[in-house]
């Protein structure tokens, strides 16, 4: 009779299981202690890391949980107290590819540097521990009607660092990708405080920046339910009906910035660019390089003979602080009457659209690509409401305030297109 001891039971079970490859997803989260190298921290990184150290996995640098360059039996430890919210302290990767680790729990007031900061707070619940926000934070009264009352940092890209420093913050949350930005933040606040950039910017980055933040604050629950609720559940419903749309299947799309000077459009790997393909349509200057927005030919624009054309307008002229569409009304008129632009698609029949450029990016921007996907495929997205998710989401940012009465988002309207 043969006796199977119970590390020899383990050990089996670490063969079946820790050979397992990670679960397929769209990024990996940035947090060490996500061992696999998947989009959580859970009892699979547990195993993964056992792996490991018994020789049977390979090393993973996010294994290294307790980030202190060695793979061991206190990484489990680590790994199992992130999953239970009991962490003294996480180490993570921010936006501007710092290696940075938190104290935790943090403690402390927060200063915003970024635009979409605050509303990612909103959804997280720890808005009140805001103390500082950017100039145009302060600007939106009507979006931000507690928050626009806090003291202002000045601009995301030249803050005042001496106010930064006079608020004694706990967490600054700075809006970069430059790493010696953020390091001349950390010169001049307190010791005690840390400095994390994430921007809350591109679709490809959202999920994991809040997943990030939330690991942070200790709100997993709170950005689970806005990340199931309501990012995935439209973003994927738009994903499943536009990511097998073949390229002329895809209308030629060219989106123009809202600022002065005109053909001002958006490069390979902007936002922009990710928001168009997510709504099937194809971005006519996809194969410029760059990774913002980029002067163009207007003779280029004519030969790429867009389908569609949307202009971004300036939130002052449009948005929740508005409900008079006439200026959204004249920059689309003055957008069809360009001599240049004649001839093309877009203009010839009519379809150029005027949109705000608030809600385009940021944790809203499922609203725009919502509203695109509609303008891009009408008959594919017949049943989708995009004033109802727009409507949706203001609900979830605890705001009084009702789409049907308020605001200027888009021109045309669905219903005048």
């Amino acid at each position: 009779m043969k006796i199977i001891t119970l590390a020899g039971i383990t050990i089996i079970m670490l063969l079946l299981c820790c050979t397992l490859p990670a679960a397929a997803s769209d990024y990996s989260l940035g947090i060490f202690g996500n061992a696999n190298e998947d989009d959580t921290i859970d009892a699979e990184d547990m195993e993964y890391t056992r792996g490991i150290i018994l020789g049977f996995n390979d090393q993973t640098q996010l294994a290294d949980s307790k980030h202190d360059e060695q793979i061991n039996i206190l990484d489990l430890t680590q790994i199992e107290l992130i999953m239970l919210g009991e962490e003294k302290e996480l180490t993570l990767v921010d936006a501007a590819e710092r290696i940075v680790t938190v104290k935790k729990p943090m403690e402390g007031n927060i200063v915003s540097f970024g635009t979409y900061t605050p509303e990612i707070l909103r959804i997280l619940g720890e808005e009140d521990k805001l103390v500082a926000v950017n100039t145009y934070v302060k600007s939106n009264e009507v979006y931000f009607p507690q928050i626009s009352k806090l003291p202002s940092i000045g601009s995301s890209y030249s803050p005042d660092l001496e106010v930064v420093a006079s608020l004694n913050p706990g967490l600054v949350l700075a809006w970069t990708t430059k790493p010696e930005r953020v390091e001349k933040l950390v010169e001049v606040v307190p010791d005690d405080c840390t400095v994390v950039s994430l921007m809350f910017y591109k679709p490809e980055n959202m999920v994991e920046e809040i997943e990030k933040l939330a690991y942070i604050l200790g709100k997993r629950d709170e950005a689970k339910s806005y990340i199931d609720d309501f990012h995935n559940e439209y973003v994927d419903l738009i994903k499943a009906r536009t990511e097998y749309l073949q390229n002329e299947e895809r209308p030629g799309i060219y989106v123009e910035s809202a600022r002065d000077g005109k053909y001002q459009t958006w490069a390979a790997g902007s936002a922009a660019n990710g928001f168009i393909g997510i709504s099937g349509g194809r971005n006519i200057f996809a194969d410029t390089p760059g990774d913002g927005s980029v002067n163009v030919d207007p003779e280029e624009v004519v030969e790429k003979n867009p389908d569609i054309i949307i202009k971004y307008i300036d939130t002052v002229d449009a948005g929740y602080e508005l409900d008079d569409p006439s200026k959204m009304e004249l920059l689309r008129g003055s957008v069809m009457n360009r001599p240049e632009l004649f001839n093309v698609k877009a203009v010839k029949n009519g379809a150029v659209y005027v949109m705000d450029k608030d809600p385009i990016y940021g944790p809203d921007y499922p609203v725009t690509i919502a509203y695109w996907a509609k303008w891009f495929h009408p008959d594919l997205f017949e049943d989708l409401d995009p004033q109802a998710i727009h409507q949706k989401y203001i609900d979830i940012q605890g705001l009084d305030y009702d789409l049907n009465e308020h605001g200027v988002f888009i021109y045309p309207t669905l219903e005048e297109i």
